[in-house]
């Protein structure tokens, strides 16, 4: 009797212990959480408030896009100067900060269709006779961010390794440095340098526009093969325009 008992209770630990070894046969798959890279120093379009959280007009855009996609994201503070090798490395899955599309970027990651019309505008320090773009050849220093359009743009226009052309880090950095006369001008994005004179309008900056800078078109960009991915962000881009929501997202941050 005793040996029949020890065989049943045997046999009742063995299945219990199966049962526990068992996945549940429901479980759905972890949903994946998509890492965006920003290099939240180029207000309005991304920039930290005061409670550490990421903010701007393609912080919106972006959160926009993953909402109307089904998608989940998180956000990853990234240098601008590192930014397109940490996509490359697969440290983010994607780039949603202000990103200029060229031929050249094409040849390493892969852009959704354009989001936002920008060109090159120039920010002139209060007491510097600059009135175009040429005037720029007779200017002591000129700022841009590197790795920039605008560094491009002033590379080719007054040589790579001229000495007038200093380059910051970062656009705050940059704007620091018009505001404080260590630049005689800083060119950058219209966005973001309308922005800063708007808050700055008592300083004397005098902002110029010019036909000699071209059109450009920011876009979110993924890794090559990420084809499914890009799909996704460009059928959710459509949607938001088409049911007004980019309108409200741009009128919050731009006049038009």
């Amino acid at each position: 009797m005793k040996i029949r008992l020890l065989h049943f209770l045997t046999a009742a630990l063995l299945a219990i212990g199966l049962c526990a070894c068992e996945k549940p046969a429901n479980t759905a798959p972890t949903p994946k959480v998509y890492r965006v890279g920003m290099n939240a120093a180029f207000a309005p379009f991304g920039s930290i408030d005061t409670s550490g959280k990421i903010v701007g007009f393609d912080a919106d855009i972006m959160q926009a896009v993953a909402d109307q996609a089904g998608i989940k994201i998180v956000w990853v503070n990234t240098p601008w100067e590192g930014i397109f090798s940490t996509l490359a490395n697969a440290d983010i899955d994607i780039i949603a900060s202000g990103v200029t599309i060229t031929d050249e970027r094409k040849q390493s990651m892969l852009f959704s269709d354009p989001y936002f019309e920008a060109k090159q505008v120039i920010l002139v320090a209060p007491g510097k006779q600059i009135g175009s773009p040429d005037d720029l050849k007779q200017a002591n220093r000129v700022g841009v961010t590197a790795g920039t359009s605008a560094d491009t743009i002033m590379q080719k226009m007054l040589g790579k390794n001229n000495n007038t052309l200093v380059r910051f880090e970062s656009l705050p950095l940059l704007l620091n440095e018009v505001d404080n006369g260590g630049v005689d001008a800083a060119v950058g994005d219209n966005g973001a340098v309308e922005n800063h004179l708007k808050f700055n309008k008592d300083k004397g900056f005098k902002l110029i526009e010019s036909d000699k800078f071209e059109k450009e078109y920011y876009g979110i960009a993924v890794r090559p093969a990420d084809t499914a991915l890009m799909a996704k962000i460009n059928s959710a881009l459509k949607a938001l325009h088409s049911n007004g929501s980019y309108d409200k997202i741009y009128a919050s941050y731009f006049s038009k």
